[in-house]
C-alpha cells in the first residue's frame, strides 16, 4: 500500500515522521514490512531543510512522481504560508484527490488543501493554535476547534503534529483492525490511541500554563485531589487568599474561572475512566467528586457534546 507524504521547505519533521513510523511499524506488526511503502513527495528536488534544520531527502516531486497513489497526506509547517498562490501543485492535488483511496494534512498541512478547494463543505481539524485562521481562510468548511483528527468521507485531518500519528494509527485501524492499531500504539509507546474526537486539551495541559506558582499549585490540588471539596472559598484557603482575590488571581493566569477548571479536570478524568472500565454512572460520577450522577451527566453532556452512552460507544477501548 503506497503513502505518499507531501512535504515542503520548512517542514516540521514530525509530521512526516511521526506518520511514517507508525505506517512501518504495523508492517512489523503485521509481518510484511512492505505492507505500507512510505514516500515523501517534495514540492521541488533534491534535499529539504525541515523547521529543526535537519535535512530530508524526497523520493520525488509532484512533477516526476509516476504511480497511483493509495493514501495522500500533506504534512505541515511553521511557515505554511509560503506555499500560498502554487497553482501547478494546488491542481495536482485536486487531480490526487479524484484517485487516491483516501488523503488528508497533518496539522497545517489543512492550509495547503484548502487552499486547492478541498476542504470546502468537509469537517475539518488543524493545530489549535491555527482553527481561526483555517476558519477564515476557507470559510467554506466547517472546522472543528479541538479534536485530535477528523474523518469526512475520504478526508482525514488532524491536529498538531503528534496527533499526525493518531491520525496514522486510525487509518491502520481503518485498514485492519483496532488490535493492529493498539499492538503498534504500545511499541511505539504512545501513551494512549486517542481516538479522533477527543480534545486537544486537557486539564493537565491547561494546568501548565499559569504562570504565578500559587495558581499552578492550587492546579495541581485539584487534579490529585477531585473527591475533595473544590469550592472557590476551600480553593482559596488552599492558596492562602482572600476568594475575590483567588477568583480574579486564578482567572487572569489560567484564562478560567475556578469552577470551570473543577468541571473539566473531574469530567477529564472521568472520560478516561469511561474508556477504560465499564463503571456505571454513578460510580464515575462518585469517583471524580459528583455527589449527584444527574449533575455530572449534565457536565459531561456539556464538556464534551455527547452523552456517556454515546461516549463509550464510540471511544471505550
Amino acid at each position: 500500500m503506497r503513502i505518499a507524504i507531501l512535504a515542503f521547505p520548512r517542514v516540521q519533521l514530525l509530521d512526516v515522521a511521526g506518520p511514517a513510523d507508525v505506517f512501518a511499524e504495523a508492517g512489523r506488526q503485521l509481518g510484511r514490512p512492505a505492507a505500507y511503502r512510505v514516500q515523501v513527495i517534495g514540492t521541488g528536488a533534491g534535499l529539504l531543510r525541515s523547521s529543526n534544520g535537519l535535512r530530508l531527502a524526497v523520493d520525488a516531486t509532484v512533477a516526476t512522481q509516476r504511480g497511483r497513489i493509495d493514501t495522500l497526506l500533506v504534512a505541515g509547517s511553521p511557515d505554511i504560508e509560503d506555499m500560498a498562490g502554487d497553482p501547478a501543485l494546488y491542481d495536482w492535488l485536486r487531480r490526487q484527490s479524484r484517485t487516491v483511496r483516501r488523503y488528508g494534512s497533518v496539522c497545517s498541512g489543512a492550509f495547503v488543501l484548502a487552499a486547492a478547494g478541498l476542504l470546502d463543505g468537509k469537517r475539518v481539524a488543524t493545530h489549535w493554535n491555527a482553527t481561526a485562521r483555517l476558519a477564515v481562510a476557507c470559510p467554506l468548511a466547517s472546522v472543528e476547534p479541538d479534536a485530535i483528527y477528523v474523518k469526512d468521507g475520504k478526508l482525514f485531518t488532524s491536529a498538531g503534529v503528534t496527533a499526525g500519528m493518531d491520525l496514522a494509527l486510525a487509518m491502520v485501524e481503518e485498514d485492519h483492525g483496532r488490535e493492529l492499531a493498539l499492538r503498534v500504539a504500545r511499541e511505539l509507546v504512545m501513551f494512549l490511541k486517542r481516538p479522533g474526537g477527543q480534545s486537544q486539551f486537557s486539564a493537565h495541559l491547561a494546568a501548565q500554563t499559569a504562570e504565578r506558582s500559587s495558581v499552578r499549585e492550587v492546579q495541581a490540588h485539584v487534579l490529585a485531589n477531585l473527591k475533595d471539596d473544590l469550592s472557590v472559598p476551600a480553593l482559596a484557603r488552599h492558596a492562602g487568599m482572600s476568594e475575590r482575590s483567588f477568583a480574579r488571581t486564578f482567572r487572569s493566569e489560567a484564562g478560567t474561572t475556578p469552577a470551570e477548571f473543577v468541571e473539566n479536570a473531574r469530567i477529564d478524568a472521568a472520560r478516561r475512566l469511561a474508556e477504560a472500565s465499564d463503571l456505571p454512572a454513578k460510580r464515575l460520577a462518585d469517583a471524580v467528586g459528583y455527589a449527584n450522577v444527574d449533575g455530572f451527566r449534565r457536565a459531561f453532556g456539556r464538556r464534551l457534546g455527547v452523552s456517556l452512552v454515546e461516549y463509550r460507544r464510540r471511544f471505550a477501548t
